[in-house]
C-alpha cells in the first residue's frame, strides 16, 4: 500500500512549482521582449553612429590633398570596439576605417539600410549624392551577450525564490490546516474504546462535514455497541439466579437419588449446569471488557492487586501450583483499572492452569517496568494455531474443559488500556511450555 502523502507537503510543493512556473514563463516572455528592445536600441545605435561620422568622414575626404588615399584612424588609447567603420566610395574603395576595423566582414559592395552577415549587424548610409558611402558594424555575438545577461537577471531570482516560497507556503499552509491538526490528535490521542464524539473547532468548510459524519458514525456504532453488551451482560447476569438454583436442586436431586442411572444423570446435569454458571461468568466479563471503565482516574499498584489474586486463587483452588516472582520495588504502578486488571490475570492464571503441564508450576512474574508474564510448562503450540488464539471461543488443541473465552478478555482488555499482549510457545529461554506476556503503560 503507497504510504499516504502529506497535505502540508502536497500544497507546499504545488504552490511553489506553480510560483516557479509562472516566474520563469514571465522571464521567458520579458527575456524575448527585452532582447526586441535590445535589438532596436542597438540598430538605432548603429544608425546614429553613421549620422554622427559620416559627415565628418566627407568633410576629411573632401579636403585631402591627395585623392583616393585610405586612411586609418588611429585610437586614443587602447580599447575594445564594439562597432567598427568603413567609408568607401560607389566602387567599394576604402577612403577611411576604424582602427579595429576587418574589411572582410563587411559586404563586397556598399548596401544601404541595415544589413545581416553571418556575424555582424550592419548599417550603411550615403552622402554626395550617393558618391560615399559609411558603413558600421557590429558583432552579434555582443548583441546575444547582452540579451543573455537581461535574461539572466530575471532568472537568477528564482534561486532565492523558490526556497523561500517553499518556506512560506509551508508555514502558511500548516497556519491554514492547524485545526485539522489539533482535529487529527484529538483522534489520536484516543483510547480504542472511547467512542465519544470528537471535538471539532473551527474546521475548514471542506472538512466539517466530514467530521460531522465521523461523529455521527461514532454515535451509531456507540449506541450499537452499548447495546450489544448491555445484552451480554444482562442475559449473563439473569441467567446467574437461576442457573444456582437449578445447581441447587440438581444438587440435592443428586444426593438424594440412589446409586444407578439416575445419579448419573443427575450428575451431568449439575456438571453441565457448572459450565454453563463459568460460561455465564466469562461472558460478564467480556461484557465488562468490551465497556469503558478499564482506565482509572489515579494509576493503580499493580503489586498488591497481583499478591491478592494470586492468594486467591490459591486458597480456592488447593491443586493450585502457583510460583510467583516480584520485582524489588514496592511500587509498580500503571493506568489499569483494579477490577480489569483482576479479571485479566485471573483469566490468565486458569488458563495457566488448565493447560499447563500438572506437574510443573505456573510462574507469574512482574517486572518493575510493569511487563506481566505468565508461563506455564506444556506441549509447543503451532504457530498458526498461536496466531488464533485470542479470538472469541477459539481453543487450541488441548482437552481441558474450558470456553474458550480466557485469552479473548485478556486481550480485549489489554487493548482497552493501551497494553501490549503477546503470546509465545515455546515460552521464552524454553524449549516447550506457552507463555503470555503483557506490557502495560506505566503511570
Amino acid at each position: 500500500m503507497k504510504p499516504a502523502v502529506s497535505l502540508q507537503r502536497r500544497l507546499s510543493i504545488g504552490l511553489t512549482a506553480g510560483i516557479a512556473l509562472l516566474w520563469i514563463i514571465a522571464a521567458i516572455v520579458a527575456s524575448l521582449a527585452a532582447r526586441e528592445e535590445l535589438n532596436e536600441t542597438f540598430d538605432s545605435g548603429l544608425e546614429e553612429t553613421a549620422q554622427r561620422i559620416l559627415p565628418l568622414a566627407v568633410l576629411e575626404i573632401v579636403n585631402r590633398e591627395e585623392d583616393g588615399r585610405s586612411q586609418r584612424i588611429a585610437a586614443l588609447q587602447p580599447h575594445k570596439e564594439h562597432l567598427t567603420y568603413l567609408v568607401r566610395d560607389k566602387q567599394g574603395k576604402i577612403l577611411m576605417q576604424s582602427h579595429d576595423a576587418d574589411p572582410a566582414i563587411f559586404n563586397r559592395f556598399p548596401l544601404e539600410g541595415f544589413t545581416d552577415t553571418a556575424t555582424h549587424r550592419i548599417y550603411t548610409a550615403s552622402a554626395l549624392r550617393e558618391t560615399l558611402f559609411i558603413e558600421v558594424a557590429e558583432r552579434l555575438e555582443h548583441r546575444r551577450e547582452a540579451a543573455l545577461e537581461a535574461a539572466l537577471a530575471l532568472f537568477w531570482p528564482l534561486l532565492v525564490l523558490i526556497p523561500l516560497s517553499l518556506l512560506g507556503s509551508w508555514l502558511f499552509v500548516r497556519f491554514s490546516l492547524r485545526s485539522i491538526l489539533v482535529y487529527r490528535g484529538a483522534i489520536e490521542a484516543r483510547g480504542a474504546g472511547d467512542l465519544s464524539p470528537i471535538r471539532a473547532v473551527q474546521l475548514p468548510a471542506e472538512i466539517d462535514p466530514l467530521a460531522r459524519a465521523v461523529n455521527h458514525l461514532l454515535e451509531r456504532l456507540r449506541r450499537a455497541l452499548d447495546a450489544e453488551r448491555s445484552f451480554t451482560a444482562n442475559s449473563a447476569h439473569e441467567l446467574r439466579t437461576p442457573l444456582a438454583a437449578t445447581l441447587a436442586q440438581v444438587q440435592r436431586l443428586h444426593s438424594e437419588a440412589p446409586e444407578g442411572k439416575l445419579r448419573e444423570r443427575a450428575a451431568q446435569i449439575e456438571k453441565s449446569l457448572r459450565e454453563l454458571a463459568r460460561l455465564s461468568e466469562k461472558l460478564m466479563q467480556l461484557a465488562k471488557a468490551e465497556g469503558g471503565s478499564l482506565l482509572p482516574e489515579t494509576p493503580q499498584n499493580l503489586l498488591p492487586l497481583l499478591r491478592h489474586v494470586v492468594d486467591e486463587l490459591s486458597r480456592s483452588n488447593t491443586a493450585a501450583r502457583l510460583a510467583l516472582q516480584l520485582p524489588a520495588t514496592d511500587t509498580v504502578l500503571a493506568s489499569i483499572d483494579a477490577d480489569a486488571f483482576a479479571i485479566l490475570l485471573r483469566n490468565l492464571i486458569e488458563n495457566a492452569l488448565k493447560h499447563g503441564a500438572a506437574s510443573q508450576p505456573v510462574e507469574i512474574a512482574l517486572s518493575a517496568d510493569a511487563l506481566l508474564r505468565i508461563t506455564n510448562a506444556g506441549p509447543v503450540v503451532p504457530a498458526a494455531v498461536l496466531a488464533q488464539l485470542t479470538g472469541r471461543f477459539v481453543r487450541g488443541g488441548s482437552v481441558a474443559e474450558g470456553s474458550g473465552l480466557g485469552l479473548a478478555i485478556a486481550a480485549t482488555i489489554a487493548r482497552g488500556v493501551g497494553a501490549s499482549l503477546a503470546l509465545a510457545s515455546p515460552a521464552t529461554g524454553r524449549a516447550d511450555g506457552f507463555e503470555v506476556s503483557v506490557q502495560f503503560t506505566r503511570a
